[in-house]
C-alpha cells in the first residue's frame, strides 16, 4: 500500500487536555449551586473517561434553595466534584490516571486524588475570587503535589 498520500492526524496533549476539561464543565452544569458549579473527569491512561462528578449534596440530602444559599450550610453537606468523581470509579485502578476539574482542588480533594494513584491534575488557573476565598488551601495543594511529584498543569 502507498503511504505517501496517507494523511495522519494527531492530536496533541493539549488537544486532549481541552477535550477532557470541556467534559468536566460540561458535568458542572449539572450542579445546583447557585454560586459555584464545578465538574470532573477522570481519564484513563488509554485515554478513555473512567468517571465523571459535579458537586451537590448526597443523593439523600434535599436541594433545597434554603441550604444552597446558607454557605455554613452547604459547605457542610457539599460533595465536591473529585471526590463525587472518585466515587463513583471506585472499583477501578486509577494508577496513572489524569483528573480534569474545573476549579483547582482543595486539600482534602486533592489527598483523595493522590490515594487513589492518579498522577497529574489538569484544570483552569484559579479566578481572583477563588484564589481570595481558597488561595491558602491551593497554596497547600501546590505544596503536596511538588513534595508527591504530582502534575499541575493549567489550561486557558
Amino acid at each position: 500500500m502507498n503511504t505517501s498520500n496517507t494523511l495522519v492526524i494527531k492530536h496533541t496533549q493539549e488537544d486532549w487536555d481541552r477535550h477532557f476539561l470541556e467534559i468536566a464543565k460540561l458535568c458542572s452544569k449539572m450542579s445546583k449551586d447557585p454560586s459555584t458549579k464545578v465538574g470532573a473527569a477522570i481519564k484513563g491512561i488509554d485515554k478513555r473517561v473512567i468517571s465523571t462528578g459535579y458537586n451537590g449534596f448526597p443523593p439523600e440530602v434535599t436541594d433545597h434553595i434554603s441550604k444552597l444559599e446558607h454557605r455554613p450550610t452547604k459547605y457542610s453537606l457539599v460533595i465536591h466534584a473529585e471526590e463525587n468523581a472518585l466515587r463513583f470509579a471506585e472499583n477501578k485502578d486509577l494508577t496513572g490516571c489524569t483528573i480534569y476539574t474545573t476549579l483547582f482542588p482543595c486539600d482534602n480533594c486533592y489527598k483523595l486524588i493522590r490515594a487513589r494513584g492518579i498522577r497529574r491534575i489538569v484544570t483552569e488557573q484559579p479566578s481572583e475570587e477563588h484564589n481570595h476565598r481558597w488561595g491558602e488551601k491551593f497554596e497547600v495543594v501546590k505544596k503536596m503535589a511538588k513534595e508527591d511529584g504530582m502534575t499541575i498543569d493549567f489550561v486557558e
